[in-house]
């Protein structure tokens, strides 16, 4: 297996915010004046934080109802899952597969990718770091859809407000998958995609 000379051992450093190269003894960024770093300082442990955290709040957030809907005083809450099969009944089912992938699949798929990538890069892996380059990339890219299930709950809870005759109540799921969420986009912010490159084990 073989690996590519990477810009610090030609002696420059990449910004991480605009991807500018300077001169590995450059402290900012000429471009964008950001400091620069080698490496971000303890990468792998905020990243490894964040997803630990995440894997703890995704449990509360598929368990608990993420939302009451109630029509003449009457309502039924709702699990992530429970909305999707509500949907299945009420025949939306291109609705309840788009509530699938950005609540159900989106999370779990961003997870275990940045759970990969601190192993990988951990415990040295032999890796194809490009292709893994190409999955981090992704992951950072479609994290933002995952908040389509806190956006349509807010909508309802701002619209559907008709005192006793209709009201959607935003359950405790809410703020779980919410942080769930912005846990994750956090992960992938810090984790820096150079170190999947510094692995000796890894080829192109």
């Amino acid at each position: 297996m073989k690996t590519k000379a990477g810009a610090l051992n030609q002696g420059l450093i990449r910004c991480h915010d605009c991807g500018t190269l300077s001169q590995l003894n450059t402290h900012s960024c000429p471009v964008c004046a950001s400091h620069l770093h080698a490496r971000l300082p303890h990468s792998l442990q905020r990243t490894a934080a964040l997803v630990i955290s995440g894997y703890a709040l995704y449990l509360p957030a598929n368990l608990f109802p993420i939302m009451t809907v109630t029509r003449l005083g009457t309502g039924e809450p709702h699990t992530i899952v429970g909305g999707i099969f509500a949907l299945i009944d009420s025949d939306m089912v291109p609705v309840a597969l788009l509530v699938l992938v950005a609540s159900i699949l989106v999370p779990v798929i961003k997870l275990l990718g940045l759970t990969l990538l601190l192993l990988s890069v951990h415990f040295r892996w032999p890796i194809n770091a490009r292709f893994w380059t190409i999955i981090y990339r992704i992951i950072a890219f479609v994290g933002r859809w995952s908040m389509l299930d806190i956006f349509m709950i807010t909508i309802l809870v701002s619209l559907v407000n008709l005192g006793g005759v209709a009201q959607v109540i935003a359950g405790p799921a809410a703020t779980a998958f919410a942080s769930v969420v912005v846990l994750t986009m956090f992960a992938a912010t810090s984790f820096d995609p150079r170190l999947i490159w510094d692995n000796p084990n890894a080829y192109d």
